[in-house]
């Protein structure tokens, strides 16, 4: 197996389209290509520069002429969630008739578009880059041939992953940004660079307030990454 990195710009995908007129970002949450329709449906997390450039962003990618079907799920401030079926690009077309497929999520952003590709070999991943370079822009950002043992430890350690970043989502904002300061101003260090003072002045509360959202925080992903482990061995 082949697992590709790329950094692609399409003519003729809504996302990138609407990425270029606003300052939105999307990143693929679900997606499933049906091969009757040959068209593509996904779930994507919008985030915008603003409200007003969020707004912007879902009325072009709505409008887009490549757009078969399209539904606002949700919207909060600066981030939607939305459900969206397009008609296949001229660049999936390729990959799909060189043997190729996706391997992880896609992200959009300032008109291009990072995807991972896999492909069973060598050759048919070469033969399929040289037939998309002659109409598309892109650039093969990481190429790498994952060994079957590594893909076996990928794959019995996703539920340890996931376990991981849902300890991520179980923090409040208040915890995950005392986390984050804490950690790179070198509280957790020794000797501390950063003390319990130092981040009640950066939060503007009390050291009991800073201290106990420490404790919070550390509790709930400690509690994940022994779960976590659990799931390891």
């Amino acid at each position: 197996m082949l697992d590709l990195t790329m950094d692609m710009e399409q003519y003729d995908c809504p996302f990138i389209h609407a990425t270029e007129e606003h300052d939105v970002a999307f990143s693929a949450v679900h997606w499933e290509f049906d091969t009757a329709t040959r068209s593509l449906e996904t779930r994507m997390v919008v985030e915008g520069g603003d409200r007003h450039e969020l707004a912007g962003g879902l009325t072009e990618l709505r409008d887009h002429a490549g757009m078969a079907d399209y539904s606002l799920l949700s919207k909060a401030d600066d981030v939607a969630h939305v459900r969206t079926v397009i008609d296949q690009t001229a660049a999936m077309e390729t990959i799909r008739d060189g043997g190729g497929y996706i391997t992880g999520p896609f992200y959009v952003a300032d008109g291009s578009e990072l995807w991972h590709v896999g492909f069973d070999d060598r050759g048919e991943a070469d033969g399929t880059l040289s037939r998309l370079d002659r109409d598309n822009e892109f650039d093969v950002v990481e190429r790498r041939e994952p060994d079957v043992p590594e893909l076996q430890g990928f794959v019995q350690n996703a539920g340890a992953a996931m376990t991981l970043i849902e300890g991520c989502q179980d923090l409040s904002d208040v915890e995950r940004e005392t986390l984050e300061t804490a950690a790179s101003e070198g509280y957790f260090e020794s000797p501390r660079s950063a003390t319990l003072g130092t981040l009640a002045d950066r939060f503007d509360v009390s050291k009991p307030a800073v201290s106990k959202n420490l404790r919070r925080g550390q509790r709930k992903m400690l509690e994940r990454v022994v779960e976590a482990m659990r799931e390891l061995e």
